[in-house]
C-alpha cells in the first residue's frame, strides 16, 4: 500500500509512518500535493558465515549417533 502524507502531517505521525515503512508500505511525503521524499525501511543484513555454521551445528545435535548421509 502507498501512503501519501503532507510534511506537517508526517511530523505528527512519524512513529506510525516508520511502522508502515518497516512492514514494507511505501510512504511518500508531499509538499503542496507533490511527492518530495520517500520513507523506506533499511534492509536487514544477510546473516554471516558464522550464523550458517551455528545453524549447521544445531542441526547436527539432532542427528542420531551412527547415522550416515550415504544413500546407496
Amino acid at each position: 500500500m502507498r501512503v501519501f502524507v503532507d510534511v506537517g502531517e508526517a511530523a505528527e505521525r512519524l512513529e506510525e509512518l516508520i511502522g508502515l515503512a518497516a512492514r514494507g508500505d511505501g510512504v511518500l511525503i508531499c509538499r503542496s500535493g507533490k511527492p518530495v521524499a520517500q520513507l523506506t525501511a533499511i534492509p536487514k543484513p544477510a546473516g554471516t558465515l558464522d550464523d550458517v555454521w551455528a545453524l549447521a551445528e544445531e542441526g547436527r545435535a539432532n542427528v542420531p549417533a551412527g547415522a550416515s548421509s550415504n544413500h546407496d
